[in-house]
């Protein structure tokens, strides 16, 4: 079929080409779209521009694209002739600007196909200014989803475009971003009438459905671990970090699962930040795609230090900064690799996570809970020497697995005792997930409203010069914790993190300065790593 007879959707590309002069000819061969690429947590503006001249037919893709990219050519070719729209044989320039900015994944598709098919004359190149594009192509023009639409769309909002064109299938994404135009797309054809005639353009609504998690789980329904309980909701309250030593079965997973329960609500803020994450790594669901729960992440113990961190020839967010704004629970720790590990040292002080590539440095956020478990020994017995049999070699070598330096960066150590026959078999029903909830939420409003000038939330996040000016002892408490000092060799940071703890446990009483009872309790969350570890 030749190029200067072709038809789409009843329209003749000869229509484009008449009453022009040389000069608008000349112009015709040129056009450009804007998409965006993604490095880690930030979106790039990417120029695509496309040129068709004459010379041998070709078609030559520039500005650094990867292989993934450079097959986009033979996908759009061959959905362009299965769509009817046979392509110029003509020499054609693809560009894709800046072009030190690696180009990678599918959703160049739909821009790069835009682009030719306005330099070709199908499109006029006007109706491609200040326009968004992205889109994968099938080879029978169909237009399906990609990840990452949410944070082009908000990119797109601050380049100030018309309106963005995405796949049907993330429209509802798309939508979240209340105060950009979006239109959705399931095929070539579709793309094509809406840029020719927008107000003609009939576009189906697409109603978002919230899906509901069937699986419900409450605190009342644990048995006994009182003081385990309490911990917990010390560590949520003030955003510490817990560890809960003990053997198999005394319940130290079934908390854990429970923690998000006791967390305040997302806000919207919260809620879109988490989309965008779960939306560059491909995570959110197809029929409500606003992240509404806090996440929970539980990796295995295989889990490699890169899926822990994230990265990738094209890096992607990782377990750290999938559990932003929630939990990351790592159970059976010392199973985890030694570099897994210490890859958590620096993201747990600095709230964000680093990744440096040969082609930049990448930061991903990564505020969250480390609630780790672990069973004292070997076997999970230890240190109940009838029931122990590992030797004292094996006990010191399994304890061994989880660094100091990681140690003094978990707030509060839990010691985690069976559950008794009568605390089992007891009819007595403990408190709501509701109800902590709310004592949770009432203590952390009292942070937020103390550090509302220190770009702080939570007494977990203080640091050495607001922690002398927010952490005020009385003479009581400053004995008591010189006393711990004098005979348990706590290291500079599990001193700021004792201090750290007991300001949270005053806070849960409603008490301006730490007292005596509540560094008592502070200390009884750092005796047990001495115990194990000592």
């Amino acid at each position: 079929m030749h190029f200067d007879q072709v038809t789409v959707n009843g329209v003749n590309s000869n229509e484009y080409q008449a009453d022009r002069g040389p000069e608008e000819e000349r112009r015709k061969m040129f056009a450009s779209v804007l998409s965006a690429a993604i490095l880690g947590m930030e979106v790039h503006p990417i120029q695509v521009e496309a040129d068709v001249s004459d010379g041998l037919p070709s078609f030559t893709m520039v500005g650094f694209p990867s292989a993934q990219v450079k097959e986009a050519q033979d996908r759009v070719r061959t959905a362009l002739k299965n769509n009817g729209i046979a392509l110029p044989p003509k020499r054609i320039t693809v560009n894709f600007a800046p072009a030190d900015i690696k180009k990678e994944g599918a959703g160049f598709d739909l821009p790069l196909a835009a682009a030719v098919l306005a330099a070709s004359g199908i499109l006029r190149p006007e109706q491609l200014t200040a326009v968004m594009m992205a889109g994968e192509i099938s080879l029978n023009g169909n237009i399906h989803a990609i990840s990452g639409i949410l944070p082009m769309i908000i990119r797109a909002r601050e380049e100030k475009c018309r309106f963005c064109v995405v796949p049907a299938e993330n429209l509802k994404e798309a939508r979240l971003i209340p105060d950009m135009k979006v239109i959705g797309v399931r095929n070539l054809n579709e793309m094509i009438q809406y840029l020719r005639d927008p107000e003609d353009y009939c576009m189906e609504d697409i109603e978002s459905t919230v899906e509901e998690n069937t699986e419900k789980t409450d605190f009342c329904e644990i048995k006994g671990q009182e003081s385990l309980r309490r911990a917990v909701e010390i560590a949520v309250s003030g955003f510490h970090n817990l560890l809960m030593i003990g053997p198999p079965g005394a319940g130290k997973t079934m908390i854990a699962k429970r923690i998000p329960g006791i967390m305040p609500s997302l806000s919207l803020e919260e809620g879109l930040e988490l989309t965008k994450i779960y939306s560059i790594a491909g995570l959110l669901s197809p029929g409500d795609p606003l992240v509404r729960k806090r996440p929970f992440r539980s990796p295995h113990h295989t889990c490699s230090a890169q899926a822990l961190a994230g990265g990738g020839r094209n890096p992607r967010p990782g377990e750290v900064t999938l559990a932003h704004r929630g939990v990351l629970f790592l159970d059976e720790m010392p199973e985890f690799s030694r570099r897994s590990l210490e890859i958590l040292r620096q993201p747990l002080e600095d709230k964000v996570i680093r990744i440096s590539r040969v082609y930049g440095t990448y930061d991903f956020p990564a505020d969250f809970i480390l609630c780790a478990a672990m069973n004292p020994c070997p076997c999970g017995h230890y240190p109940d020497m009838n029931r122990c049999h590992c030797t004292p070699a094996q006990v010191s070598q399994y304890l061994g697995r989880i660094s100091q330096p990681l140690l003094d960066r978990l707030d509060l150590c839990a010691d985690v005792t069976p559950v008794s026959f009568e605390g089992l078999s007891s009819s007595r029903i403990g408190e709501s997930t509701n109800k902590i909830q709310e004592r949770v939420t009432r203590v952390q409003e009292i942070q937020r409203s103390r550090y509302r000038n220190e770009g702080i939330q939570f007494n977990g996040e203080l640091k050495g010069s607001q922690i002398e000016r927010f952490c005020k002892l009385d003479a009581q408490g400053r004995g008591l914790l010189k006393m711990a000092f004098e005979h348990m060799p706590f290291s500079a940071r599990a001193y700021h993190r004792i201090l750290k703890v007991a300001r949270t446990i005053a806070d849960m009483d409603d008490s301006g300065t730490i007292q005596k009872h509540h560094i008592g309790e502070a200390l009884s969350y750092r005796a047990f790593d001495k115990k194990y570890w000592n």
